[in-house]
C-alpha cells in the first residue's frame, strides 16, 4: 500500500488473493476455487483524496466500491 504522501494521480491495482484468505481459515473450496484473484483496477485523479477500497466477498461473489 501506498503512504499518502507517496499518492500520485494515475492508475492502480489491487489484487485481492480471495482463494489464500479462505483456505487460510481452513474453508473447503472446489478445486479450482471458483474465485481465485480479483484485480480492482481505479483512476485515482487527486491525490490529495482519501481512497478505501473494501472488498465485500464469499467464496463464490465478491464486490468492491469506493469507501468513504
Amino acid at each position: 500500500m501506498l503512504k499518502p504522501e507517496e499518492a500520485k494521480a494515475g492508475r492502480y491495482e489491487l489484487l485481492f488473493h480471495v482463494d489464500e484468505y479462505y483456505d487460510g481459515l481452513g474453508r473447503n473450496l472446489s478445486d479450482p476455487p471458483f474465485v481465485d484473484q480479483v484485480p480492482v483496477r481505479f483512476t485515482v485523479f487527486d491525490a490529495t483524496q482519501h481512497f478505501h477500497v473494501p472488498m465485500i466477498c464469499t467464496p463464490w461473489n465478491c464486490t468492491t466500491y469506493r469507501g468513504s
